[in-house]
């Protein structure tokens, strides 16, 4: 038996226009391989796409690679995840199932209050297969709660169990803060769990339980990720041997700055001085940059010529991180808040009053700039194009502010 275990693939998850194909690349990338590969199913542990209603050319191409792996007839088990569904519960993988791309494995009813999940049997190699889709702010949290255990646990047979959820024994420390649920509440004894949401690459075996695998996302989904990732992948599974396969679309650099005592124009230097004997073709540029400057503010620094000369070097695409560099006129902050909304408590409240404003008291300050971070942080409502919801934040943002737009 030979399987693959995707996760994570959120199609359509870069905005930028150079990086927006990419997720939509390295799925077809992963397809193509699996079907090099002749794996006998695929499975995908949630979130397939970024959002519910995917743009239609990220769309066309999904549907075409899960109609090639149909025509193969290479079954593919999914679990929702916790970026496929709307608001309202809305998601197009109704539609992709309803066509016959997929199975969605999370399938079950009520009984006496709890859930009783059922088992999807895979034709071709007799394995089982069942698990719980995954929610926003883990919210699936309630149907771990409510799950009866003994039919999954008693089943004999090879078993897998999907789901889209962290694992608080599983978490690593970066990740300390995000939302997770403790292995115990996952049905023992199941072969193979192929877990997805926390983008991280893990294949633990745990006692009682059994394999334990994240594969991480497809393609890196963030700044960050790409630092620490520097590209995704996906794994095969092959008669009980794992083995981690790359999806490579770009190369990546990471240029580290530490900015501490150092002029904007010599922190210029050193970037340029970094890439001057490199070759760049096909490479994204990551350039996070941290400390105290010794003169002048972020904003001195030219990124517009050590852009153009990355460029000038066939970089495909350069970006920056410079939101730790501070200058001597603002110090530090520190706060032991335990939540977001006591660190943005916080910060408000330390730069009050920086910015002179004729007739503003620092409490009607507090109360505008909460305000707009409010407005600001809004999403678009389902259905409301993107000109819409620009004209209606902007409306609102120049309503806090008494402005005449």
């Amino acid at each position: 038996m030979k399987f693959a275990h995707l996760a994570d693939c959120h199609i359509g998850s870069w905005r930028d226009p150079k990086l927006k194909d990419t997720s939509t690349k390295a799925f077809s990338k992963a397809v193509d391989k699996c079907i090099k590969e002749k794996v006998d199913f695929m499975l995908i542990a949630g979130d397939l796409f970024n959002t519910s209603f995917p743009r239609l050319d990220n769309l066309k191409t999904v549907v075409t690679k899960f109609k090639q792996l149909k025509d193969l007839n290479i079954p593919v088990y999914i679990v929702p995840g916790s970026h496929d569904y709307s608001p309202s519960g809305k998601t197009i993988l109704d539609v992709l199932e309803e066509a016959g791309l997929f199975i969605n494995v999370f399938k079950g009813s009520a009984e006496n209050g709890k859930l009783k999940l059922n088992f999807t049997l895979d034709k071709k190699t007799g394995t089982k297969i069942t698990g719980i889709l995954g929610k926003r702010g883990a919210l699936e949290k309630k149907y771990y709660e409510k799950l009866i255990l003994d039919n999954l646990e008693n089943e004999k047979g090879y078993k897998i169990f999907l789901f889209h959820s962290g694992i608080d024994e599983l978490k690593p420390k970066e990740m300390e803060n995000i939302i997770s649920q403790p292995l115990s509440l996952l049905p023992k004894g199941f072969d193979y769990y192929a877990g997805g949401h926390v983008h991280i690459v893990e294949d633990k075996q745990i006692e009682d339980y059994g394999r334990i695998v994240y594969p991480g996302p497809l393609f890196p989904n963030s700044f960050a990720e790409l630092e620490k990732l520097e590209r995704g992948g996906f794994y095969i599974v092959e008669d009980d041997k794992i083995r981690w396969e790359p999806i490579q679309i770009y190369n990546t650099l990471k240029i580290p700055v530490d900015c501490n005592h150092k002029t904007p124009e010599k922190i210029k230097d050193e970037i340029l001085d970094q890439i001057k004997d490199k070759e760049l073709n096909n490479t994204v540029v990551l350039i996070r940059l941290q400390g105290v400057l010794e003169s002048g503010k972020p904003s001195d620094i030219d990124f517009r010529e050590i852009f153009t000369r990355i460029y000038e070097k066939s970089a495909y695409f350069v970006m920056k991180s410079s939101h730790a560099v501070k200058t001597k006129e603002f110090e530090e902050i520190k706060t032991d808040a335990r939540n977001v909304e006591d660190i943005e408590s916080f910060l408000i409240k330390e730069h009050l009053g920086q910015i002179k404003l004729e007739n503003l008291t620092l409490e009607k300050e507090e109360e505008l700039v909460r305000n707009l971070m409010k407005t600001l942080s809004t999403e678009r409502q389902e259905g409301e194009t993107v000109p819409d919801f620009e004209k209606r934040a902007r409306e609102e943002a120049s309503r806090i502010l008494e402005l005449d737009l």
